[in-house]
């Protein structure tokens, strides 16, 4: 088997975007993309970090779901915010969501993302083998 094919690359239905894949997985990890509050195609809950957010990680588990893992599986999260203001926002959603098994995480502000209206872009990586217990290594 070459090295390039045992790259697995995710697309979910509806999902698809030229030049990059939603996800890729090599060996025990799967890289998700940054995914941004895009549903059908359009920004959705523009000016609202908190829906943005919202939407963000139901792409996440999107993709997730068609790699065949979940959020329990995600070890790390990178997330970009266009204003300090938003953290607060992105970071009570992202707590909720992962309050059982919260992974390690950075967040930066930085001076704008790929379209005015996008506020949030979140990057995961999720471990194949995670067991999904508080504390357990």
């Amino acid at each position: 088997m070459s090295e390039a094919s045992s790259v697995e690359r995710f697309n979910p239905p509806g999902m698809a975007f030229p030049g990059m894949s939603q996800a890729v997985g090599c060996g025990d990890f799967v890289l998700v993309s940054g995914q941004v509050a895009l549903r059908d195609g359009r920004i959705v809950c523009t000016g609202d970090p908190a829906g943005q957010t919202e939407q963000v990680f139901r792409n996440i588990e999107a993709v997730l779901t068609e790699a065949g893992l979940t959020r329990a599986h995600v070890v790390s999260l990178r997330c970009f915010l266009t204003s300090p203001d938003a953290y607060q926002a992105y970071a009570s959603v992202k707590n909720r969501i992962f309050a059982d098994n919260p992974p390690a995480a950075s967040a930066m502000v930085v001076t704008a993302l790929v379209l005015p209206e996008i506020m949030v872009e979140v990057e995961a990586v999720a471990w194949r083998h995670a067991l999904a217990k508080p504390g357990v290594v």
